[in-house]
């Protein structure tokens, strides 16, 4: 027999002994999902050397990463869409489940097809995860209470980011890389479980029929996005027909999915949602952010092995200085959030610090200390600290408790093609200067090694010449003071997004907003005690 309690418009309110246990419960499932969402990826990278080496495959190594992504971009806004017409918590452990059926069977691949094949299974699960993982949050907490609730979620991605290559080199050299995949089975399971049990929100059952032909369009526009940015100056040349084509296909797709929304009875992305200025401003600030924190992220470790001579393992110990930062600056301003009602101070300085933070970076050189480098880390950390999750608490305070998923799922997509563009806009430009400084520096024999790729080794490193490993090693920091001053450039966009916030009271903030909860649209939770 189970005792529900309904918090909503009009709802008594649960007994407060009885409702914190409940949540804790939830969120910490939550937060082990959105753990399985954020490590996956980078154990999966620190494994693919002994996979490609017992599956093979090489040439085709590049799709076991492109597959996932593809998958979990082009899915991403479908499962926001669903959550909303069908119920966020059938939809959210369907996802799970998709998830781990892509898990088990990678981890069960005999060939490298196989491992692409099973991969993009995966990818189209954990489109569902973070969505869903923040859809709920805004179904379960009103938000007023919300900032400390994602600034804990902020923290677990810091964490992931950390514990991801550690993680993941641990498995490989102690159980094998099929265990890469299979470690996520029993942690989801247990988050499975407890959704299961704990979780009880209003069922909902929508008449209208889901709209195929846009979400057609949208994979097709966000596919076409992705392997334009995965495969320009890679793959293939930026000017080559392939490209070209790329952006033709997905340049109508998109702008005939905008059309069509104007014209579907169930939008995937209802576009009303974009004439909330808050809510479209949010989503200019999720894309830099993406794109800024991805790009530092990769070059960052490059930089740190290439020219600071740090192994892999420490150059991922070298970045706590800024995911060290983004996790208490995270805490912080949700707390501050909670107990304030006011946010629109933490996009200002966050892109603030963001823009000064990127371009201290730009400035290093082949001298700078680890102290220096970790201090300016530091300061990009806690500008993205004080960005990440408000920026998802603004948009979700923007729209109507209907449209909760696909508000989730659209900054959660607009962050996701943000790191897209960033790291192939900033890891072109990093390439061409790489190669243009060992062309000059290091001679026929420097611009040789760089001639397949900018990326060297630590082991390939180890074998160059004195003279041309020196030569790399400017090259490396002309490359990262191109990135980082694009990425510093690029912020100035944010900065101006974040002036014309608006601030806009919190749903549920203090007893004004708890009675009219933005125009009668409050969050509706059932708080289940097991008897």
């Amino acid at each position: 027999m189970a005792d529900a309690k309904t918090v909503g418009s009009g709802a008594a309110e649960p007994d407060d002994k009885k409702q914190p246990k409940s949540v804790r419960v939830v969120l910490l499932a939550l937060m082990i999902t959105m753990m399985l969402a954020m490590l996956d990826n980078m154990i999966v990278g620190t494994a693919m050397p002994t996979i490609v080496g017992e599956l093979g495959g090489l040439e085709h190594l590049s799709w076991v990463v492109t597959s996932y992504t593809l998958a979990t971009a082009a899915s991403t806004p479908l499962w926001g869409k669903l959550g909303d017409m069908y119920g966020r918590k059938g939809v959210f452990m369907a996802s799970i489940v998709l998830f781990l059926i892509g898990s088990a069977l990678s981890g069960m691949a005999q060939d490298m097809g196989q491992l692409i094949a099973f991969r993009a299974v995966q990818g189209l699960g954990a489109g569902g995860l973070m969505v869903g993982v923040m859809a709920i949050i805004g179904d379960l907490i009103p938000p007023r209470e919300r900032g400390k609730y994602q600034g804990m979620m902020a923290g677990v991605m810091a964490l992931a980011m950390i514990a991801g290559p550690l993680v993941g080199g641990t498995i490989t050299d102690h159980w094998g890389w099929r265990w890469a995949f299979y470690i996520n089975l029993p942690l989801g399971v247990v988050a499975l479980a407890a959704i299961s049990v704990v979780l009880h929100l209003p069922k909902k059952r929508a008449q209208a029929r889901i709209d195929y032909l846009g979400a057609a369009l949208l994979t097709v526009g966000i596919t076409a996005i992705v392997l334009v940015t995965t495969w320009g100056g890679t793959e293939y040349a930026w000017t080559s027909a392939m490209i070209m084509e790329l952006i033709g296909i997905g340049v109508t797709a998109l702008v005939g999915f905008v059309f069509w929304q104007t014209k579907a009875a169930e939008p995937v992305v209802p576009l009303h949602i974009f004439r909330s200025r808050n809510f479209t401003l949010m989503s200019v600030i999720g894309f830099i952010t993406g794109f800024v924190m991805f790009g530092a992220t990769l070059f960052l470790p490059l930089y740190q092995q290439s020219v600071q001579g740090a192994s892999a393992t420490n150059s991922g110990l070298l970045l706590l200085p800024m995911l060290g930062a983004m996790l208490v600056t995270s805490m912080v301003a949700g707390r501050v959030t909670t107990n304030s009602g006011r946010y629109k101070v933490f996009p200002v300085i966050g892109s603030v610090l963001m823009v000064v933070g990127l371009y201290l970076l730009s400035l290093m050189d082949t001298d700078t200390s680890r102290l220096t480098s970790g201090l300016y880390m530091a300061v990009v950390g806690f500008g993205m600290g004080c960005l990440m999750q408000i920026t998802m608490l603004v948009a979700q305070n923007s729209v109507e408790m209907k449209d909760m998923g696909v508000a989730s799922s659209s900054t959660t997509l607009f962050r996701t093609l943000g790191s897209s563009f960033g790291v192939a806009i900033m890891g072109a430009l990093f390439n061409s200067r790489v190669q243009d400084v060992m062309a000059e520096r290091g001679g026929q024999l420097g611009a040789k090694v760089t001639e397949q790729s900018a990326q060297l080794d630590a082991a390939s490193l180890a074998q160059l010449p004195t003279a041309v490993r020196e030569a790399y090693q400017h090259a490396v920091s002309a490359g990262t003071h191109s990135a980082f001053l694009l990425g510093a450039a690029v912020a100035v966009v944010a900065l101006v997004a974040a002036v014309f916030v608006k601030e806009v009271p919190l749903r549920g903030a203090g007893p004004k907003g708890d009675a009219e909860a933005d125009d009668g649209a409050s969050a509706q939770v059932a708080v289940v005690e097991a008897v």
